[in-house]
């Protein structure tokens, strides 16, 4: 389940708490990700079955920049479009720099 920008979707704690349906994952994700990303994450915004899914998506990931360039594209991920790493993929490797070192790792295999 790797996401667009190359993350892995089944350990996102967002993909974890809707998968198992449990508001006090919701809740605690969402105040974690207040405070990283300074930020007022409610839990009732925590509903996301993956990047890639037909369901439910963060509602961050859904106006996701990354995500209609490599749907556009026809990109499995980032990692192997020729423009990697482009301003797109550098503004969000900004805000979470995880992406950054998946990006990385999916490149190197």
């Amino acid at each position: 389940m790797i996401a667009y920008c190359g993350l892995n979707c089944s350990v996102c704690p967002a993909y974890i708490a809707t998968q198992a349906d449990d508001d006090m994952m919701r809740a605690d994700c969402a105040r974690k990700w207040s405070e990283e990303y300074k930020s007022n994450v409610k839990p009732e915004q925590i509903n996301c079955d993956g990047c890639k899914s037909d369901g439910r998506k963060f509602f961050v990931c859904k106006f996701c920049k990354v995500k209609k360039c490599a749907e556009e594209k026809g990109l499995d991920n980032c990692s192997i479009c020729t423009d990697c790493v482009c301003d797109k993929l550098q503004e969000i490797m900004t805000i979470d720099p995880n992406i950054k070192k998946a990006i990385e790792a999916l490149r190197h295999k």
